[in-house]
């Protein structure tokens, strides 16, 4: 199951922009790769490119990163909660809230790294301890259909987004 691409019945259409980014293989084996790759390209980032956004309204490189480290954990509860059997739907998130009440650019470019692999570190321990009946169930999150594998392609093609958005428009 983990090695099937989630179908138009998995997630929300909005979704599949995160998830089309993602190339064929094993998801689990693609979250240990992206963390790594991750990792690499973000420290490449001089401390000071990190907290001036792009265009007035933006997020500073520091707000990304906490925004990545937030939904990380947002979407790997939300496999977590679907893949243990719970039925009651979850509520919405709001990313602007979230990166309004969120002291990134008070830390330092080191600690956002850190907080990254250990955000991933659980998730690939998440999945990688799943059973295969898990993968294909599903709950509603944010009125949306969800299943645990779409989730995990959510995961990977939201980092791939948001590092292609880094690489075009501070970089």
């Amino acid at each position: 199951m983990a090695f099937a691409r989630p179908e138009p019945t998995e997630a929300a259409e909005y979704y599949f922009r995160y998830i089309d980014q993602v190339p064929d293989g094993d998801i689990r084996e693609l979250l240990v790769k992206q963390r790594d790759e991750a990792l690499a390209f973000f420290a490449s980032i001089p401390d000071e490119r990190t907290r001036t956004p792009y265009a007035p309204g933006k997020w500073t490189l520091r707000q990304v990163l906490a925004h990545l480290n937030d939904t990380e954990r947002l979407f790997a509860f939300r496999a977590m909660w679907f893949a243990r059997g719970m039925e009651a739907p979850l509520p919405s998130f709001e990313q602007d809230i979230a990166v309004a009440n969120n002291p990134a650019d008070h830390r330092s470019w080191q600690s956002h790294l850190d907080e990254f692999r250990t955000i991933r570190d659980s998730t690939i321990d998440l999945f990688r301890h799943l059973p295969d009946e898990a993968w294909s169930r599903q709950g509603t999150a944010s009125d949306y259909p969800f299943s645990v594998r779409a989730l995990a392609y959510i995961i990977v093609g939201h980092v791939a987004h948001h590092i292609a958005g880094a690489k075009a428009n501070y970089l």
